[in-house]
């Protein structure tokens, strides 16, 4: 009876295993961390990587507008992604997005890839008042995303301690 059984959670040795995963670029310093954490999971399985940079794009503004006063900092945020995923040993590819929302796009490229996992970083911030604040693309994605979805905090410095 027990070869028959499923277990509904994974043996907590096991890896989690993903063939394709959608990774958010912010440009934020954790993102190397988080490139590394999903490039050295992804690896045994020889996982595709996708990085995306989403460039929100205001109402007031066409979705198609000229980013070329930032396309340094973009590029920089890409180039980073790619050479961090090389150094463990995987490919990624790099992908740019302009898009009203972050949360909806990064939850479109997800399906539109057939991704079964999307990884996105949180930085450690609070409210006026000392919440901790969480935005809104996470929860967004939280909501929406059809795959599986990490999300990996930053650790809290020692002024926030």
């Amino acid at each position: 009876m027990d070869g028959d059984r499923v277990a509904a959670v994974p043996e907590p040795n096991a890896a989690p295993t993903f063939h394709r995963a959608v990774i958010a670029l912010s440009g934020h310093p954790n993102g190397t961390r988080l490139i590394q954490l999903v490039a050295e999971a992804g690896k045994p399985h020889k996982a595709e990587l996708v990085g995306v940079h989403v460039v929100e794009v205001d109402w007031s503004m066409p979705l198609d507008a000229d980013l070329s006063g930032r396309s340094e900092e973009i590029q920089q945020v890409l180039d980073l992604a790619e050479t961090t995923a090389e150094h463990v040993g995987i490919k990624l590819e790099p992908v740019l997005l302009q898009a009203r929302d972050v949360g909806a796009a990064l939850v479109d490229e997800a399906v539109e890839r057939d991704a079964d996992l999307l990884v996105v970083g949180l930085a450690y911030r609070t409210k006026f008042g000392g919440d901790f604040a969480m935005g809104r693309t996470i929860p967004y994605v939280l909501k929406n995303a059809p795959c599986a979805v990490w999300v990996v905090r930053e650790p809290i410095q020692e002024e926030n301690a």
